[in-house]
């Protein structure tokens, strides 16, 4: 077993090891932080297999950007995730029951010859100048230009979508701020001097 296969089955079985203790840690922060955790062995497998750009992407915009705002989320709402957590040892063995026999049919009808290792070599070396980078720029606007637009427009119709559901129709108590008058604002409109007498203050405390 050469070096890259022995990192190879490290990084996956802490890769598991980090997936489970996501659903069975009982804090939800941790929870958070092996989630954390998993994305960076699955990181480091798409190394072992060449593909920098989507791991660097992984760390970069998952680890980076989406987990730490799900953790500060996590850490600011006052939910009770022990009560949302009561059922889950009740529910135990029904999930362990449906996933061996979804694991079952996976390798019953695919066959261990298509997931074994003999089906999945270990990739050649490429050479120093490779990029993976500009191998995938090439593919994807040349070749998967039109589904790649069509995901693009996609996500631009849904935010656009989210946000006319959030801002439709106007629900009483809302407070809502308006730029283009607060721009042309004038200091006479927001501020008022008030001129009144001098109070001396007494010996006693009080004031005259």
């Amino acid at each position: 077993m050469t070096l890259v296969q022995i990192i190879f089955y490290a990084c996956s079985v802490l890769l598991i090891a980090s997936a489970l203790m996501v659903i069975t840690s009982k804090n939800s922060v941790k929870s958070v932080m092996f989630l954390i955790l998993s994305f960076f062995y699955a990181a480091c497998i798409w190394m072992i297999l060449e593909a920098e750009f989507l791991a660097i992407l992984l760390i970069l915009v998952y680890v980076g950007a989406v987990m730490v705002l799900f953790l500060f989320v996590v850490m600011m709402l006052d939910i009770d995730f022990a009560a949302l957590k009561q059922g889950f040892t009740r529910s135990l063995p029904i999930g362990i029951v449906v996933a061996g026999t979804l694991l079952y049919f996976l390798f019953t009808l695919v066959g261990s010859d298509t997931l074994g290792p003999e089906a999945f070599p270990i990739p050649e070396l490429r050479a120093a100048d490779y990029s993976s980078v500009t191998e995938l720029g090439l593919l994807m606007y040349t070749e998967y230009f039109y589904p790649f637009e069509i995901a693009a427009l996609i996500l631009m119709v849904a935010m656009v979508a989210a946000i006319s559901l959030a801002f439709r129709g106007k629900r009483k108590g809302t407070k809502t701020q308006k730029p283009a008058e607060q721009v042309k604002v004038k200091k006479e409109d927001r501020l008022r001097i008030v001129k009144m007498q001098s109070e001396k203050r007494l010996s006693n405390g009080a004031s005259e």
